[in-house]
């Protein structure tokens, strides 16, 4: 793990090329951003272990979980409009942006390699209005959990694609949509970016 000293050199020496890169995924992906807002978000935190309740306890049953070791964690949400076009452009940030720590140089989490866990997070589309929050951009629940669904999909089919991450072994492990969750997180930063599409 990178000291306190040592990961402000690094962020110093590859902040820059981060943006940049982040710059030209954007417009390659032709984000909606402008006049309309976005149609969807992502956040994306480097783990180095991470734990999400997937099922409360009940009375019979003790609490379900999914884990992950070493990848990234990533935050979910779809707004009005979205569609599977937004989330092809989503799948691909989240498998080939470098964002992971790998021998003081940055990799995708396809190259780390690294696993990833997906935490829907209606949240994100919130917009404050006085002392509250207001979630008039978010997308219909019902269309909202078909692109979740998509969404999960393609990241572990492309995860298990790659070479080092079909050699390693790596899986996509995700949240329940629509239900409240309890997160437990790991990490070496925190190392985290926010995308709009």
């Amino acid at each position: 793990m990178l000291s306190r000293i040592d990961l402000m050199h690094f962020y110093e020496k590859y902040s820059p090329g981060i943006m940049a890169s982040s710059e030209q995924d954007t417009s390659k992906s032709g984000s909606s951003s402008g006049s309309n807002g976005p149609l969807a978000k992502l956040i994306i935190q480097q783990c180095l272990s991470a734990r999400l309740q997937v099922k409360p306890p009940s009375d019979d049953e003790e609490a379900e979980y999914v884990e992950v070791e070493r990848g990234i964690v990533v935050y979910v949400c779809f707004l009005k409009g979205a569609s599977k076009a937004t989330v092809e452009k989503m799948v691909k940030t989240v498998l080939t942006i470098r964002l992971s720590e790998k021998d003081t140089k940055l990799a995708s989490v396809s190259d780390l390699p690294g696993n990833v866990l997906i935490v829907p997070q209606a949240t994100l589309g919130g917009k404050a209005k006085g002392k509250m929050m207001q979630y008039h951009s978010n997308i219909a629940k019902d269309q909202g959990l078909e692109l979740y669904t998509l969404f999960c999909h393609m990241c572990q089919t492309g995860l298990s694609s790659k070479g080092p991450s079909q050699e390693a072994g790596t899986t996509v492990k995700h949240g329940t949509y629509g239900n409240r969750q309890v997160l437990s997180i790991v990490t070496n930063g925190p190392f985290t970016h926010i995308f709009e599409f």
